[in-house]
């Protein structure tokens, strides 16, 4: 599985192998661009960049997946990396590409395991992309795998953190997805990076069972053929060990011996037909002793993620137990590559396996109840437990099917139906018997929800319940009932936080506050504030962040712009007046430098006929000096002492004014065009939003003017 690909010819062989009808043009276009594009980088083992696409495309070609997926690999990092651009990708390999390729790019900057709310954030972009194109995953996780299999040139550290990261998302991502192979490679290498004696010590004990026991697989794959062959079902049997970190898991969670663990083997058969599939359960079932509470059957049933199998365990030579898994070679395709068997060909065709789930439906089911959530915190409880959880299927009175997760509660069944079901739920019968609403719910389980008028959730059914959707429908609950009670306290907690700063919590700076929180209103903030899950301080930080210059070096204001040739100088555009940390563009001007505009300057317009005179531009990263001018548009109350309070809050943010002009002067109220310094566009957003909470600030925007003319061209 790794000998890999190492030149075109190789790959388009691999990829011909199963797509005769494959454009080989576009392959080897793609390969010829990667590999001039990656000249002169190295990987951390030394080894030329371009080994590393090569490769990505090499296990995708693997999976038989179709060309656009194959020449996105050869191409995933060349916008992050080399000089290509979007536009460049765009008009070689076309649209469809280069979409792909910029999804794997923004997937590639996503951190994924920084602080729990950018977390939540980030998940929701990896689901967004994911529901554009599928396949924007499947080149990431094949990314994914080829880095952690040459993870050892890699610093320690650097080890440490993709191996986290590839355990707690990318694995389980690709379980989620069907596609086991992938999730049991991914696992075991990050195993052997997190907890190397651990794995060493399974390794050992395999080595003294198999020396104890002889090849146990080679023999009961023998006896299965030899029942199948009794009972003439045409099939294939295959056994295998499972791997270490599987083993590992399940000795955890069981909290076995190693000696006492089963399962230690799984076995496959691979039948013509489905009717064949029931028929071998009946022969392995009729050779060996089923054991109890062992059986599923996901043929009836399937997972949301497509998979269909029945699974038995029996107890095989000597009272060990063995895992039997039993599906048609179509199941076997799903259940290996998962959603990705969508987009495989199958004898140089593209093939509609019947049993693939559609992606699009099956990301949408997914990221459906990650819509509904308003909380960072309840999203990311969600995402990971769909992504974790095994599936236990329940039913109705009536007989519908609920999907829940393995460790479910009737409650989470309440809410699975219907939110007002799970608020009103006072009881739960399973199978009829009256039980504890904390009983485990189980396969195959009829479950009726007991309810009662004007019941309303309680506390300890967080406790309780498992899935996101039941925890956050309680938590709102929850907060609605206590709201009136933590909006007084909230209030209270508010007045002293600003008042430590010298500032007042006027409705205005909380709406302000809501607003940056990105929450409904000041009530929400202070029923949030008043229930602990907010600080003052935070409140208080995002009206008024601390404005204060960052220590260390300046960026030169003269280079502060990458992307100009050596030598040239540039002029920021009068009538968009682009900031440090804005999309900016150039344009040329011959004798005159470059004119730096903001990406969404409406004066680009004039400049569409002319592409070579535009420069992609950007600003350098780091600490800018306050002296990039910016202009405000302020609608402020005719009071006395208004504007010099206004004038003084700039100065408290480090801003300093260059100029005043009054546009209106009306017996209420001013409008004032303010000229300030300032570092970036950061810095503008703060100071805005500091100005805001003020509440005698009635509008507040940032001024451009494009009536400005623009410069006259010189001849050379």
């Amino acid at each position: 599985m790794h000998n890999a690909a190492k030149t075109a010819d190789e790959l388009v062989g691999l990829v011909k192998a199963y797509n005769p009808k494959t454009n080989e043009k576009m392959i080897r276009a793609a390969y010829d661009f990667g590999r001039k594009m990656h000249e002169g980088q190295f990987r951390h083992s030394g080894e030329p960049y371009f080994s590393h696409p090569i490769e990505v495309a090499a296990i995708l070609a693997e999976q038989q997946l179709d060309d656009a997926t194959i020449v996105t690999a050869l191409l995933h990092d060349t916008i992050e990396d080399t000089r290509a651009s979007y536009s460049d990708i765009e008009r070689e390999f076309g649209s469809e590409v280069a979409e792909l390729v910029d999804g794997v790019t923004k997937l590639t900057n996503l951190q994924l395991n920084s602080s729990e709310t950018k977390q939540a954030e980030n998940f929701r972009k990896l689901f967004m992309a994911m529901s554009k194109d599928m396949r924007v995953i499947l080149v990431k996780l094949a990314d994914r795998l080829h880095n952690m299999r040459t993870i050892k040139a890699m610093r320690p550290e650097k080890q440490g953190k993709k191996s986290r990261e590839t355990m707690e998302i990318f694995a389980p991502l690709a379980g989620r997805m069907g596609m086991q192979w992938m999730r049991e490679e991914l696992e075991d290498l990050a195993f052997k990076v997190l907890n190397p004696e651990g794995r060493a010590s399974i390794m050992r004990r395999f080595i003294t069972l198999q020396r104890e026991t002889g090849d146990v697989i080679q023999k009961i794959t023998g006896d299965m053929r030899l029942e199948l062959d009794k009972a003439g079902i045409q099939a294939e049997v295959f056994g295998r060990a499972k791997k270490p970190y599987s083993i590992w898991r399940k000795m955890q969670e069981k909290e076995l011996s190693f000696n006492r663990l089963s399962d230690i083997y799984g076995f496959r058969i691979i039948t013509d037909s489905e009717q064949d599939c029931y028929l071998a359960l009946g022969a392995i079932h009729g050779r060996w002793r089923a054991v109890p509470g062992r059986f599923k059957d996901y043929i009836s049933q399937p997972k949301t993620n497509g998979y269909r199998s029945i699974h038995t365990t029996v107890s095989g030579r000597d009272g060990k137990r063995v895992e039997v898994q039993i599906r048609t070679r179509q199941m076997h395709d799903v259940a290996e590559t998962g959603v990705a068997a969508h987009w495989s060909y199958r004898d140089g065709v593209r093939s509609e396996n019947p049993f693939a789930v559609d992606p699009a439906r099956w990301i949408a089911q997914l990221s459906e109840q990650f819509d509904a959530e308003e909380d960072h915190e309840d999203f990311l409880e969600a995402v990971k437990l769909e992504m974790y959880a095994d599936q236990v299927f329940c039913f109705t009175p009536k007989g519908d099917v609920v999907k829940l997760p393995r460790g479910a509660t009737p409650i989470d069944f309440a809410y699975a139906i219907h939110t007002r079901i799970g608020n009103s739920c006072v009881g739960a019968k399973i199978d009829g018997m009256r039980v504890p609403l904390w009983t485990r719910v189980k396969n195959g389980q009829s479950i009726e929800v007991i309810r009662a008028q004007g019941q309303t959730p309680q506390a300890t059914w967080l406790d309780i319940a498992v899935t996101g959707k039941a925890k956050s429908a309680i938590r709102r609950s929850l907060r609605e009932v206590d709201r009136a009670r933590f909006v007084k306290l909230g209030q209270e907690l508010a007045r002293s936080a600003f008042a430590q700063v010298g500032k007042r919590a006027t409705e205005k700076a909380l709406r302000t506050a809501a607003k940056n929180m990105r929450l409904s209103g000041a009530d929400d903030l202070l029923a949030r504030l008043g229930s602990s899950e907010l600080t003052g301080r935070e409140i208080v930080q995002s009206v008024y962040p601390d404005l204060a210059p960052k220590q260390g070096e300046q960026i030169d204001a003269k280079r502060a712009v990458v992307g100009l040739e050596p030598g040239q100088s540039f002029d920021r555009a009068p009538c968009c007046n682009p900031l440090p940390g804005e999309r900016i563009v150039g344009i040329t001007y011959r004798g005159k430098g470059v004119t730096v505009h903001a990406i969404d300057c409406a004066r680009l317009s004039e400049y569409e006929d002319q592409p070579d005179r535009w420069l992609d531009l950007r600003w350098h990263e780091g600490n800018h000096p306050a002296v990039y001018d910016a202009t405000l548009d302020l609608t402020i109350g005719n009071g006395a002492g208004v504007l010099g309070r206004i004038c003084t809050l700039i100065g408290e943010a480090s801003a300093n004014i260059s100029d005043l002009e009054f546009l209106e002067r009306k017996p209420d109220f001013y409008r004032v065009l303010i000229y300030v310094a300032l570092r970036d566009v950061a810095h503008l957003h703060s100071l805005m939003s500091t100005l805001e909470a003020d509440s005698d600030v009635a509008a507040i925007s940032r001024y451009r003017d494009e009536s400005v003319p623009r410069p006259a061209e010189k001849s050379a």
